[in-house]
């Protein structure tokens, strides 16, 4: 069987019907093949998936003080250079490959989004511990999908929303749930993405390019549609804007943006979500949109809270802020509206309270930075546990892409969380849940 003909589904029933129950190993795999955990002087073996981009700092980061013994990476010159960084860790252009090697305890996942769920199901299912990238999934129902089996399988998860381990979030949600504004009825969160960081609003390309002699051209679509190659549009970078492959603006800063949001005041899933912008097109995300979501209450928030999402620019009224003139604002950022005041926390500037003489003898409390990828590492030698475990961050991310699925439908989302279900608007079912190009069908997913 060729690397380029071998799908997930041929290859888990190649392993061993004990292998899929859960792996039968010894030693140190024994453990993770039941997520017990370590005790911590061990190190934990790390595979990682996706070693360019933003998978070049994960693959470094999470590694601190463990082993990093396999990389994987469809671009034959980030491979390379990742293996200058890991000289020892085997080299594989085929992520199903990787997960062959039987000395490793976790992956991480920093793919395009559009294998997000492919490859962190299919290593959860083999009792690895996984660390993927935001947003943790392409659709609402993958998200879901994970969440449930990270929780049959025992295992330590985590979403790379490196933003939530840092001082400033946490004295803004600490602020906000000591009740420094009172209760919550509005929240206003904004970005200047996409905008000069890639294009949207486009149609398919006409024209075809001769695939890199470095690039696995089918293994990059992986389970995506088939399209052709066109040079220095998807990869590495500009996927970002078309659906087959990214989420949009929403999906690439909605995770870190409506996070602290979800965070401060508890949020379950939304009850509505509609959304403005120019029409649809097919393949790419708009040039701007904006989305309301409407929550419950919580006890942080009046009896239901708005949230309304800015992108490419777009900004809430300055006259909502109750700040001063000289006040510089922010380009991507999040504007709470309670009873007694406003809080402002920005990405990356620090949180602020409003009207400022308002709050002038406000006392912050003292709160220091976490490290987000070694607290993967040390909650699987048993050390501690992830503060963005699947169970936290499927929920959120399945809020963030139901704004696209309110944008592309063109429709007012009534959620029915539950049934995974966009009630009485039957268009929603193919952006909830995507079939997988055929031959790449994922076990546990469907």
């Amino acid at each position: 069987m060729t690397t380029s003909n071998l799908t997930r589904r041929r290859f888990l029933q190649g392993m061993t019907a004990a292998t899929l129950a859960g792996p039968t190993l010894t030693g140190p795999m024994a453990e993770r093949a039941t997520a017990a955990p370590r005790s911590a002087n061990q190190t934990v073996n790390i595979a990682c998936v996706g070693v360019g981009g933003k998978g070049r700092s994960d693959s470094q980061k999470t590694s601190v003080g463990h082993n990093v013994v396999a990389i994987c990476d469809v671009d034959e010159q980030r491979l390379a250079a990742a293996a200058e960084t890991f000289p020892k860790a085997r080299k594989y252009s085929d992520w199903r490959k990787l997960l062959e090697q039987n000395d490793i305890d976790a992956v991480t996942i920093s793919t395009p989004d559009h294998m997000h769920a492919p490859v962190t199901v299919s290593a959860m299912q083999l009792g690895k511990h996984v660390f993927t990238q935001k947003p943790l999934t392409h659709t609402v129902y993958e998200s879901r999908r994970m969440a449930e089996i990270a929780a049959d399988k025992g295992l330590v998860t985590q979403m790379g929303i490196q933003h939530h381990a840092t001082a400033r979030l946490k004295l803004a949600v600490h602020a906000i749930q000591d009740g420094a504004i009172g209760k919550v009825r509005d929240v206003h969160v904004w970005t200047d993405r996409p905008g000069h960081f890639w294009k949207q609003g486009l149609d398919r390309p006409q024209q075809q390019d001769d695939v890199p002699s470095s690039l696995h051209w089918d293994l990059w679509l992986g389970v995506a549609p088939e399209r052709p190659f066109v040079d220095k549009l998807y990869h590495p970078f500009h996927w970002r804007g078309r659906w087959d492959f990214g989420t949009g603006a929403l999906g690439d800063m909605g995770c870190h943006l409506i996070d602290p949001i979800v965070n401060a005041l508890e949020l379950g899933p939304p009850t509505t979500v509609r959304a403005e912008g120019p029409a649809p097109l097919p393949d790419s995300g708009p040039l701007s949109c904006i989305v309301h979501y409407e929550f419950p209450g919580t006890k942080h928030t009046e009896e239901t809270v708005h949230v309304v999402w800015y992108e490419a620019g777009k900004q809430p009224s300055r006259d909502l802020f109750e700040a001063p003139s000289d006040w510089p604002g922010s380009k991507n950022g999040v504007l709470f509206i309670g009873e007694r005041g406003n809080l402002f926390v920005g990405f990356p500037e620090a949180p602020a309270l409003f009207p400022r003489e308002q709050f002038a003898d406000f006392q912050w409390p003292e709160l220091a930075d976490h490290n987000h990828y070694t607290e993967w590492t040390s909650a699987i030698v048993g050390d501690g546990k992830t503060s963005c475990p699947f169970s936290y961050s499927a929920p959120l991310t399945e809020t963030v892409l139901l704004g696209n699925v309110a944008y592309r439908t063109g429709e007012t989302i009534q959620w029915d969380s539950k049934s995974l279900k966009a009630v009485g608007v039957p268009a929603a079912d193919a952006f909830l849940r995507e079939e997988y190009r055929p031959g790449w069908e994922i076990d546990g997913l469907f």
